[in-house]
C-alpha cells in the first residue's frame, strides 16, 4: 500500500498525575459488573482514561480521529479495534506521576474480501517511580470503503453472567473519558451514511473493561497480571450484552471471558 511508504511515526510520550477521580468516573460506568471501587491503585486497563487529551478540532480528520501521529495516513480510513494484550508488572498508584510511551510496534498490509487491510499494533509502556509498571498492546485494523454487514449471530446455549445494554449516554461518557472523538460512537448519521453501520458502535475497549471488571468483582480471585483479548464483531447501541467469565483448569489460573450479544459471541 503506497500510503504507508516511509511511514514511521515517532513514539509519543505523555505524562499524567493519575487523578483518582477519572477512575471513579469510569468505575461508575462499569458498576453493573459488581466490581469494587478502585482503592489506591488503577485496576487493569483503567489507564485508558489517562494520558489522553482533546485534540484541536482543526487537526481532526473527517472520521473524528487526529491526523498524523500513530494513525496511518490512509484516505477514507475505517478504524476498527481488533484486540490486544496487557501485562502488569506493578499496578499504577493514584496521585503519583506516571508516563506512557506509545509507539507503532508493527504494521502489516493484508488482503481481505473487502480489499486491503492495514493491521497496526500500538505498544504502550507505562512507567511510574522509575520502573516499568505495565505493557499494553492494542491491535487496530484500518481499511478504506464502507463497513461490511455483521455476520448473523450463532445460536448459543443459555449464558449465565451479568447483562447490560449500552445506551447513548454511556457511549458519550466513555468517549469523553477516553478523549475518543471517533464519530461512529456518537454521530448516528455519520455511522450509518459514511461507515455503513446500522447504529452507533459500542467501544471495543468498553467491552474488554467490562470483562476484566467482572473478574475483579470476586475478591477471592487473584489480580489480573496478564490479559489477552480479541473482538470478533461490533456491538451496536441498545443491544443486550451478557458478560460472563470462567476459570480454565490449569496451574496458571487462566481466565476465559466473553461478551455475548443476542445469542452470539461478540467479544
Amino acid at each position: 500500500m503506497r500510503w504507508l511508504d516511509g511511514w514511521s511515526p515517532a513514539p509519543e510520550v505523555r505524562r499524567d498525575p493519575l487523578d483518582p477521580a477519572r477512575a471513579a468516573a469510569l468505575h461508575a460506568l462499569l458498576a453493573f459488573t459488581g466490581s469494587p471501587p478502585p482503592d489506591g491503585f488503577l485496576p487493569p486497563l483503567f489507564s485508558q482514561v489517562y494520558f489522553e487529551s482533546l485534540v484541536d478540532p482543526h487537526e481532526l480528520g473527517p472520521d473524528g480521529h487526529a491526523r498524523g501521529g500513530l494513525l496511518p495516513p490512509i484516505p477514507d480510513r475505517r478504524r476498527m479495534f481488533a484486540g490486544g494484550r496487557l501485562r502488569v508488572a506493578a499496578p499504577l498508584v493514584f496521585d503519583e506521576p506516571a508516563s506512557r510511551t506509545a509507539a507503532v510496534a508493527r504494521s502489516e498490509v493484508k488482503h481481505g474480501r473487502t480489499g486491503e487491510l492495514v493491521f497496526v499494533t500500538v505498544r504502550s509502556e507505562l512507567h511510574q517511580s522509575g520502573r516499568l509498571a505495565a505493557v499494553d498492546e492494542q491491535d487496530l485494523v484500518y481499511r478504506s470503503g464502507p463497513a461490511t454487514s455483521r455476520p448473523a449471530a450463532t445460536p448459543a446455549s443459555t449464558v449465565d453472567g451479568v447483562a447490560f445494554r449500552p445506551d447513548a449516554i454511556a457511549l458519550f461518557q466513555f468517549s469523553a473519558l477516553t478523549a475518543n472523538s471517533h464519530r461512529i460512537h456518537y454521530d448516528l448519521r455519520y455511522a450509518q451514511d459514511v461507515e455503513g453501520y446500522p447504529d452507533l458502535v459500542v467501544h471495543g475497549p468498553l467491552l474488554v473493561l467490562a470483562m476484566a471488571e467482572r473478574w475483579r468483582s470476586d475478591p477471592s480471585r487473584r489480580p489480573i497480571t496478564e490479559l489477552r483479548y480479541r473482538l470478533h464483531q461490533p456491538v451496536f447501541l441498545g443491544e443486550r450484552v451478557t458478560v460472563t467469565e470462567r476459570a480454565v483448569a490449569g496451574p496458571d489460573g487462566t481466565l476465559r471471558a466473553s461478551a455475548v450479544v443476542n445469542e452470539g459471541t461478540s467479544g
